[in-house]
């Protein structure tokens, strides 16, 4: 076998790995059927983001960057659900990040503090169902763009990950965590936010709680 012809099949392999792992990395709970099929409005709030970079910055430069990967997560999810949601693929409507973020700011909640408040507290303020939430552990500044040139020894040296994601919708009026999707970042994820966001959320799509589908095959 050629050298070209074992790449070839290498690269298939981690393609149909991909959606299988995207199912395995995702949890749902016993009751969301209790609590999530009731909801109507959903707001997606910055993701807490801890940054591992190489490059020396400062611990103040370090907290502005990981507060910008942070929000770029926020308005990446709102750009996948704003399409899928004009396509009718959803049974929920998600607030407008700009709203969601002014009202946060009126009731003294920012990206410092967030992670204090309950989702109970956080889903009054923002009149909404539920909170879709998250965590971002990076070593590389994704929202300005990464490199996806594939590199099979870049795998093994351990060039190939970015870190790992992890996205969750948590009931408001219970505070109950709904569902959960865990992902690694790699080099094949996406050159950045948005394309990683795309890629991985429909890759989950299948396993996603509000999608009309999804519900239609329950039923049936």
């Amino acid at each position: 076998m050629t050298e070209i012809m074992r790449r070839f099949l290498f690269f298939l392999v981690m393609v149909s790995g991909w959606a299988l792992t995207a199912q395995k990395d995702i949890y749902e709970s016993t009751r969301f059927n209790e609590l999530g099929m009731q909801h109507e409005l959903l707001a997606i709030v910055p993701f807490i983001t801890q940054l591992d970079l190489e490059q020396n910055v400062s611990e103040k430069e370090l907290k502005e960057l990981a507060e910008r990967e942070g929000y770029a997560v926020q308005d990446a999810l709102e750009t996948y659900f704003s399409i899928r949601k004009r396509r009718k693929k959803f049974n929920v409507d998600f607030q407008n990040v700009k709203e969601t973020n002014a009202l946060l700011n009126k009731n003294g909640v920012n990206y410092t503090n967030i992670d204090i408040y309950t989702v109970k507290e956080l889903s009054e303020m923002l009149g909404v169902d539920g909170i879709i939430s998250g965590s971002l552990d990076l070593n590389v500044l994704l929202s300005k763009g990464v490199s996806t040139n594939f590199n099979l020894f870049d795998y093994f040296r351990g060039d190939a990950n970015y870190g790992r994601i992890g996205i969750k919708i948590s009931d408001g009026g219970s505070g109950k965590l709904l569902w959960k999707y865990e992902k690694e970042i790699t080099k094949k994820s996406g050159k950045n936010t948005d394309e990683l966001i795309d890629k991985m959320m429909k890759a989950a799509s299948r396993k996603f709680p509000y999608d009309k589908e999804k519900k239609r095959k329950k039923r049936s």
